[in-house]
């Protein structure tokens, strides 16, 4: 059996098959389509190489879908609202990178645009746009490349990282102030839930293989 240390390009070479390396030995496999509900091994050490979960391009789209409208509400209504005496300061994710522009962290400010919003938007967004036409046998213009698009912005996605920051603030914020959480903070919660299933809902090689045999 071949081997290679590198990872092969993906989605597959025009002209032959597509090949899929093992993550634990290197060994190269050519890879094809399998029956829903069913995993492809390593032939070498037994590893999963890829899956075909069940219902998983209706479980991508709900999750995304759902994600999508949680977005909406995280940033219409209140996160996180903070009373200190007679101030009261109100916060949402967008709010918090403005005010983090507005303080002179601008770099900062971007990267929690970037990781919150636009990343998790264009992830969610590109779920829907991908794994909802399949549902019914066609492949929308450009699938590949918003795809290919999607993947690399999935690394970036860090909703759970923004989450994690703002309960540390909390717990440093209680002895000062009187924090009331939201509507905006329980839907950013489940927005975590949603995106975390929606990613784990599909396998990129089951996804490329849907595209590859769907209508355009």
């Amino acid at each position: 059996m071949k081997r290679r240390l590198s990872i092969l390009p993906w989605p597959r070479p025009k002209g032959g098959p597509r090949q899929t390396v093992c993550h634990f030995c290197d060994s190269l496999h050519d890879s094809s389509p399998i029956p829903e509900g069913t995993a492809a091994r390593c032939l070498r050490c037994g590893a999963t190489l890829y899956q075909n979960r069940p219902a998983s391009l209706v479980r991508a789209t709900a999750f995304s879908l759902s994600a999508l409208v949680l977005m909406v509400v995280v940033h219409s209504f209140p996160f996180l609202t903070m009373h200190a005496g007679s101030d009261h300061t109100t916060l949402n994710p967008i709010a918090s990178a403005a005010a983090l522009i507005d303080q002179g962290s601008t770099l900062v400010g971007i990267s929690v645009a970037i990781f919150t919003v636009f990343a998790p938007l264009i992830l969610a967004g590109g779920l829907v746009y991908v794994c909802a036409p399949l549902l019914f046998g066609h492949a929308a213009p450009g699938a590949r490349l918003v795809a290919r698009w999607m993947h690399r912005t999935e690394p970036w996605n860090m909703i759970e990282v923004f989450l994690l920051g703002v309960l540390v603030s909390m717990m440093k914020l209680s002895k000062t102030a009187e924090l009331e959480f939201g509507p905006g903070f329980w839907a950013f919660a489940a927005l975590m839930i949603c995106m975390a299933a929606a990613i784990a809902g599909i396998d990129r090689n089951e996804l490329w293989d849907r595209l590859e045999v769907a209508k355009s």
